[in-house]
Order: C-alpha cells, then sequence, then structure tokens
C-alpha cells in the first residue's frame, strides 16, 4: 500500500507542478471555461427572457453550473493530453520500469487531474459570483454539486489516461477529446431539456450527462432533482472506466 501511495503521489504531484510552470498549459485550463462562461451567461442571458424557461437563481447560475461540469470534464481530458506527452517525450516508459506498484500512476494521473481542476473551478466560480450569481441552495446542497464536478472531473480523467495509454502519443488529442466535447454539447446547455425541439431533444434526453447537469443545477437552485441518479450513473463510469485505464496501463506495459 505504502508503495501505492508513493508512485500515486509522486505522479500527481509532477502532473501538477508542471501545470503550475507551464502558462502553455495553465492559461488554456482557465480561460476556456471563463470564455464559455462570459460568452454563455452574459451573451445569452436573454434566452432566460424564453417561454417556459424558469430557473429561480437565474441565466448566469444556470451556465454556470454547465461551465462548472464542463471545467470539471476538461480538467480530465487535458490530463490525456499530459499523459500522451509522456509517452512522447520517454518519461512514461522509465516510469513503468521504476514504478514499483504500477497502478499507482493512474491514481497519480487522477489525482492531479483533481488538484488542476481544483484550481479552475475555484477561479470559474469566484469569476460568476463577482457577475452577480444567485446561489439558493444550502451547504448540503453546495457540497453535492461539489461531489458531482469531483465525480465528473475522475470519469473524464479515467477516459483520457486509459486511452491515452493505449494510443501513447500526443497525436491521439482529437480522440481522446472529441467523445467528451461532443456528450457535454448535446447535452441541454443553453435551454432546460423540456425546451428543446427535434432530434437535439431526443438526444439530450438519452445522454448520460443530462441528469448530472440537471442534478447539479437542482443543487444550485436548492431543489435537488435527479441527484441519486446522477450519482449512480458516474459511479457506473468509475467503475467501467476504471477497469477501461487499467487495460491501458496492461497495454502500455507489454509495449514496454
Amino acid at each position: 500500500m505504502m508503495r501505492f501511495v508513493n508512485v500515486a503521489r509522486g505522479v500527481a504531484w509532477r502532473s501538477i507542478h508542471n501545470t503550475l510552470v507551464n502558462p502553455a498549459i495553465l492559461v488554456p485550463s482557465i480561460m476556456f471555461p471563463l470564455f464559455f462562461l462570459i460568452a454563455f451567461a452574459g451573451g445569452l442571458s436573454r434566452i432566460s427572457d424564453v417561454p417556459g424557461f424558469h430557473y429561480a437563481p437565474g441565466y448566469t447560475a444556470f451556465q454556470f453550473v454547465f461551465v462548472f461540469l464542463q471545467s470539471a470534464a476538461f480538467g480530465g481530458v487535458f490530463t490525456g493530453f499530459a499523459v500522451a506527452r509522456d509517452f512522447d517525450s520517454g518519461f512514461a516508459r522509465r516510469l513503468l520500469l521504476s514504478a514499483p506498484r504500477r497502478s499507482g500512476i493512474i491514481a497519480g494521473y487522477t489525482l492531479g487531474a483533481l488538484g488542476r481542476w481544483a484550481m479552475t473551478g475555484t477561479v470559474v466560480t469566484i469569476a460568476a459570483l463577482i457577475a452577480g450569481m444567485n446561489v439558493d441552495g444550502n451547504g448540503v446542497d453546495l457540497v453535492g454539486l461539489l461531489g458531482l464536478g469531483i465525480a465528473m472531473n475522475l470519469v473524464a480523467a479515467l477516459w483520457a489516461v486509459g486511452l491515452a495509454m493505449f494510443l501513447r502519443t500526443e497525436q491521439a488529442g482529437a480522440v481522446i477529446q472529441m467523445p467528451v466535447f461532443v456528450l457535454l454539447f448535446l447535452a441541454p446547455v443553453y435551454v432546460p431539456v423540456t425546451l428543446l425541439t427535434g432530434w437535439i431533444h431526443d438526444v439530450a434526453t438519452f445522454n448520460p450527462v443530462t441528469p448530472v447537469l440537471e442534478a447539479a443545477r437542482g443543487l444550485l437552485a436548492g431543489s435537488p432533482v435527479k441527484v441519486a441518479i446522477a450519482f449512480a450513473g458516474l459511479a457506473v463510469a468509475v467503475i467501467v472506466l476504471s477497469a477501461f485505464a487499467r487495460r491501458g496501463l496492461a497495454s502500455a506495459e507489454r509495449a514496454g
């Protein structure tokens, strides 16, 4: 167990340290969600006047929840980019040779993803509060919202780390990112799912991100809905993608 902890701690610290000292990694991870918050919550705020749109905290809060979860997901995706970069540089192969408990490598990268998202999520939250976001949920609701963000980050990180270990090249960046991007933006981003029409309504209804997004918005509004469904879905995803990441690690081990 101590070997596992030491490997995980070392990999996590390296991942977070590389982010802090490299503006090319840190700045986009912060600016990307801030851009969406400004564009969606500010530029599209008149959508709240659409008949049938009812969200007590207001449109800024409605969009903040999406950007908050989006930043969590992409915090995990960016970790996959880092893993692929480590394989291209040769560091990952040296790590595989030296780590006494290789499963700690996966844990370390996922902890690094959580650490990086902690910075991004904090900045996005502060920006939303400065912009006048209303928060109607109580302390328990907000803890639940944070829990959904952490789980979303973990799910995305396990997906990205696993795929990066299978492919082992930075050229896999688009393959790692695209499924997460598509799932997020085929959810009810701008309006509740009840106001969507056509094929996008059908897709959003069955999109696994939709109940997570609805649960998070309900928690921020102090009116929890679908919380159990959201956490259950994320828990299943964590179990499945943990096995996927472990298979990716085994593939990297066989490749030497």
